[in-house]
């Protein structure tokens, strides 16, 4: 019985995302006729047509090639994890595991837990960006970072999510703004305020929801392109803004001081936590940091504090 190798998959996939044999056979460093005679070889065992040929135009895939292609990607991304897995057993974790953390919370836990990992895996080459939401599930759906941590702002179905930590939404005023020597604040006493917004997808859309769902509607004075300006924005008394990751310390970066706020409206909280694609075989580092991140005591006193029994166990 004949059968595919994952050779031939792989120069199928190579052909496919490239639609040119002489691209494939260029980035690959092999010979044309080695591309076209993996493809010949598929098509022949299936029985599908993959590729329409247009002479000195290069290729088109057909309907039948392209769903073949998307789940060939699946099945090497597989191979490549069970080769980690095999090369990793009884020895000490290794290779190279790529993160992406959403920039708010980033800074206040994930050094910490990275720091933790390298300590117990120092084979592993640690690499981690930052991005908003949308950037991030689209990092995961292409197969650029294995392990996202995130909030569970319109998480896609093909991304799964594992819950750590909840964090409600609050007010921070400046220092010397009216209501700073309150302990709490309503949305409606607020909105007679400006209001300095956190300027990304998705969480812009978030913080504005929280005043239109009582039927309000805030006066966006400033928008902010970063948690830094937001701040010194605030503390420099340009408006009120509203957080939901933990206020480390009471000073903008210019020295201006910064006044939390509780909200005595519901407001619905957003969940911190680990993402990666769905029916993704992950490699033992992304295993072990997966472990890691649903241990509250990795955390730090920060998050610990902050728990509200959504950490697993």
């Amino acid at each position: 019985m004949r059968q595919f190798t994952l050779k031939q998959l792989r120069y199928f996939v190579v052909a496919g995302e490239l639609l040119s044999v002489t691209q494939a056979a260029r980035k690959l460093h092999v010979s044309q006729p080695s591309i076209s005679a993996a493809i010949q070889q598929i098509e022949d065992i299936s029985g599908l047509q993959l590729f329409v040929r247009h002479h000195a135009q290069g290729l088109s895939l057909t309907p039948s090639g392209k769903q073949l292609l998307s789940r060939t990607r699946e099945l090497l991304r597989d191979a490549e994890g069970l080769e980690k897995y095999a090369l990793s057993l009884g020895e000490e974790i290794g290779g190279e595991l790529r993160l992406v953390a959403f920039p708010t919370f980033a800074p206040v836990f994930l050094p910490q837990l990275l720091r933790r990992f390298a300590d117990r895996h120092p084979s592993v080459s640690l690499y981690c960006d930052e991005m908003n939401q949308v950037d991030i599930v689209r990092g995961l759906g292409q197969g650029d970072y294995e392990l996202a941590f995130t909030y569970d702002l319109q998480v896609p179905e093909d991304i799964d999510f594992t819950p750590l930590y909840r964090f409600p939404p609050y007010a921070v005023v400046a220092a010397d703004h009216p209501l700073s020597e309150r302990g709490s604040v309503s949305l409606e006493e607020l909105v007679a305020y400006p209001m300095v917004l956190l300027d990304w997808p998705l969480s812009r859309e978030y913080f504005l929801s929280i005043f239109t769902h009582h039927g309000l509607s805030p006066t966006v004075a400033h928008r902010a392109k970063s948690m830094d300006m937001m701040r010194g924005l605030v503390a420099n008394g340009f408006g009120f803004s509203l957080f939901n990751t933990p206020l480390t310390a009471l000073e903008s970066l210019d020295g201006g001081g910064l006044k939390p706020l509780q909200l005595v409206d519901e407001a619905r909280p957003l969940s911190m936590g680990i993402a990666c694609l769905r029916g993704l075989r992950l490699s033992p580092a992304a295993e072990a940091m997966h472990r890691l991140a649903r241990d509250p005591e990795a955390h730090g006193k920060v998050f610990a504090q902050l728990d509200e029994g959504l950490a697993a166990s």
